[in-house]
């Protein structure tokens, strides 16, 4: 999960407000101090925890209460929007203007600032745009060999340089080829540390090039030396953009999250996980409902828009409503989740379901259901697949485990979740709310 340790304490901050017989300066006090705890813990910057705090309990203790809104509801309101605000308010997403749009990673070494330029090609490449890496790290031996991999790992050309002892050189050499792509993501060099022969280096790339965005790369495990890293790549190029790596976790990302505010430089994305597709565009509203339980739907369907066309997903659902979907529609519906990523991944995005306290090894047992249902559907034939209640039958229920190599209970799980996700389609023309009472704390198949 996203910087779980954080997210916990602030949920517990939640739970006190809902739990309060009465919602008072002292209430509001010790709420304070235990958000200013969470955030000290996760490495943010003492100086932007006090304003933060200032902030909240400013709010909270004002006396003309807003109409038709609760004490503890405005005091919920009043942590998430300050909490927003402080991780830049709206999002500040990247705008592809001129093509092709160059976009310069810099940063030190071991950020993942490589990866990351795999991660951003993949991308934008899923949106349709043409894109190209170009390698200008002359410095570490399997640099060029290994944006080479990356590149071919994305499905996208990269362009390098074996002889160039420069990296001015090497944009030089490839500069007109460069040309036809839309968008070009440029790997810098990175060190151990920020020095002269680094910053020389960056300021010539950023004269040359002349980059539409200069992104700092930083990891979130590195705490508080965030800040000082980011003000000085900040002198050397003019940072216009921080993507924040390895927020998976337990990181303590705070510093790399406040590092923003000595740059004035907005989180563009952040890297979630070890995969190629774990790169989000940072939007601070579903960043902080999920840090609180409270889900990131603009997020979620982001997703499901990549896996799934905007007409499969009406027809799925038209079909789920009216109860005479199929094991095919199943099938199509499990390819697209797993195509989303890990099921602990995609709940903690749904409101609420991340306060369910589901152990990490339910969610482990999920996936490797989805896996084994996978097999099982494809040792159905075509009719067992159109018409489930066929397979309802002990000799084809034989059969299907031996062809998918499963146990027969195995199957018959399979079965009792077709039934259980039937039935739920039948009260959803009723009532929905009644519906989300009757499954609340339930996962299907579990």
């Amino acid at each position: 999960m996203v910087m779980e340790n954080l997210g916990t304490s602030l949920r517990n901050v939640l739970k006190r407000i809902a739990g309060a017989p009465i919602v008072d300066e002292k209430l509001v006090n010790e709420l304070v101090k235990d958000i200013q705890r969470a955030l000290l813990q996760a490495d943010v910057n003492v100086q932007l925890v006090f304003q933060l705090s200032k902030n909240i309990k400013e709010r909270a203790l004002e006396k003309n209460l807003p109409k038709g809104i609760s004490p503890r509801e405005y005091l919920v309101k009043i942590v998430y929007e300050e909490l927003t605000k402080f991780l830049g308010g709206t999002p500040k997403p990247i705008q592809i203007k001129e093509k092709p749009f160059k976009i310069m990673l810099v940063g030190l070494f071991g950020n993942g600032k490589t990866t990351t330029a795999g991660k951003l090609a993949k991308y934008y490449s899923k949106r349709g745009n043409k894109v190209a890496i170009l390698g200008l790290d002359v410095h570490r031996p399997a640099a060029m060999k290994q944006v080479e991999q990356i590149a071919k790992k994305v499905n996208v050309p990269s362009f390098i340089g074996t002889t160039e002892k420069k990296a001015v050189d090497i944009w030089k050499k490839h500069k007109d080829e460069l040309n036809k792509f839309d968008i070009i993501i440029i790997d810098t060099a990175g060190r151990d540390a920020l020095s002269d022969d680094l910053i020389k280096e960056i300021k010539d790339l950023n004269n040359t090039i002349k980059p539409d965005e200069k992104l700092l790369v930083i990891s979130a495990d590195i705490g508080q030396t965030a800040e000082k890293q980011a003000k000085e790549f900040h002198d050397s190029c003019n940072i216009t953009g921080v993507i924040a790596t390895k927020m998976d976790g337990t990181a303590k990302a705070g510093g790399a999250l406040s590092a923003c505010s000595v740059t004035q430089a907005p989180i563009k994305f952040i890297g979630v996980g070890e995969q190629i597709d774990d790169l989000e565009e940072f939007n601070p509203e579903g960043f902080v409902g999920r840090l609180l339980g409270m889900g990131d739907i603009k997020s979620l369907l982001e997703k499901a828009k990549e896996v799934i066309s905007e007409e499969e997903a009406q027809d799925m659902g038209k079909k789920f409503l009216k109860g005479d979907f199929n094991f095919l529609d199943m099938y199509e519906q499990i390819i697209a989740m797993k195509k989303m990523g890990p099921i602990n991944k995609i709940m903690e995005m749904i409101p609420g379901f991340s306060n369910m306290k589901i152990p990490k090894e339910a969610l482990q047992v999920q996936d490797d259901k989805i896996k084994k249902w996978k097999c099982i559907m494809q040792a159905m034939t075509k009719e067992e697949l159109e018409d489930p209640e066929k397979v309802f039958n002990r000799t084809r229920i034989d059969r299907i485990a031996k062809g998918s190599g499963v146990t027969t209970g195995e199957v018959r799980e399979l079965l009792k979740h077709y039934k259980q996700t039937k039935k739920m389609a039948k009260l959803m023309k009723g009532d929905p709310e009644k519906l989300m009472k009757k499954f609340k704390g339930k996962l299907p198949g579990m």
